[in-house]
């Protein structure tokens, strides 16, 4: 028997966000080890599911374990943000009635120390999809300090930006993440119940897998795609990603687009995609939180698409 990694965050809340669809099909941009696409096609027996991945390791993973739900699923590689739009032009925007996306590193690829996610890891890798050309040894070792300030700033929130730059160019070259995160250790922000060189490791690997992009892109394809009647569920795990998430939705649910100077509305007062259905995101309840201290970060925000 097949043995189940990890429970996905937010599972109940997931299952409740899309419960009850009848028929059509939902896109999960984030399969990961299938954990949300098993439960949403359990509670939706009339439910087809298109899957997106870019680690095979992931996509070998879930082809076994979804097999049981036949051809109620295909699976398909490559980045969310490329492949949705491939998706959206094929199928009926009518039938589509669910699209999530579980952003950021999943917890086995944290958990498989040779990938370089982990602040223990001896390699510096990253790399969501391992045949990507860049890597995480590409950016510490080879970006200028001006463009590792940058990232510093821009995906870390780090104040110190400068400095940590400045550390990384006089000590470079690394070869692994343990090496790096022992050598900045001493400058990361502390007094919070996180390692101290979170914000550093999260930086790095939103550049390599140009996430924030990935982001922006997938929610412009679905702005784009016109479609009538589906859920949209977007699961965050950082403020930076958040935000994107949170500003696009209040985009979509306004009816005039003029710039608030105008004196008049010249727009023609009718853009709104739909409504949001959460004011404040939905996060883990304690149980989960005890469970996976992962979940802790995990925000998901929901918006229904009403053309």
């Amino acid at each position: 028997m097949q043995e189940i990694p990890h429970i996905p965050v937010l599972y109940r809340e997931v299952v409740d966000a899309f419960n009850d669809l009848g028929d059509g099909i939902v896109i999960d941009c984030t399969m990961g080890y299938g954990g949300h696409s098993s439960l949403i096609l359990e509670a939706n027996p009339n439910i087809k599911l298109i899957a997106i991945d870019q680690d095979q390791t992931a996509i070998d993973f879930s082809t076994k374990r979804l097999e049981k739900f036949g051809e109620r699923v295909s699976i398909r590689k490559g980045r969310f943000s490329s492949v949705i739009k491939e998706i959206l032009a094929e199928v009926n925007a009518a039938d589509i009635k669910g699209i999530l996306a579980d952003i950021g590193v999943s917890s086995l690829q944290l958990d498989q120390k040779e990938r370089g996610f982990s602040y223990e890891s001896e390699t510096l890798d990253m790399r969501m999809d391992k045949d990507a050309p860049l890597s995480a040894s590409n950016v510490v070792n080879e970006y200028a300090k001006s463009e590792l300030e940058r990232l510093l700033l821009e995906y870390g929130e780090l104040r110190n930006y400068k400095k940590i730059a400045d550390v990384i160019v006089k000590n470079r070259p690394f070869y692994s993440a343990k090496e790096l995160s022992e050598t900045l250790k001493p400058y990361m922000p502390r007094g919070k119940k996180i390692h101290p060189a979170t914000l550093l490791m999260q930086a790095i690997r939103i550049e390599v897998n140009n996430e924030l992009g990935e982001l922006k892109n997938v929610l412009k394809s679905i702005e784009e795609a016109k479609l009538p009647h589906a859920k949209i569920a977007i699961i965050s795990f950082h403020s930076l990603e958040d935000r994107i998430v949170k500003k696009e939705f209040a985009k979509w649910s306004k009816s005039c687009i003029c710039p608030p100077e105008a004196f008049r509305c010249t727009c023609g007062n009718n853009h709104q995609l739909g409504k949001i259905l959460t004011k404040k995101p939905i996060m883990a309840q304690d149980d989960e939180l005890k469970e996976n201290a992962r979940s802790r970060s995990a925000k998901m925000r929901l918006f229904q698409m009403d053309m």
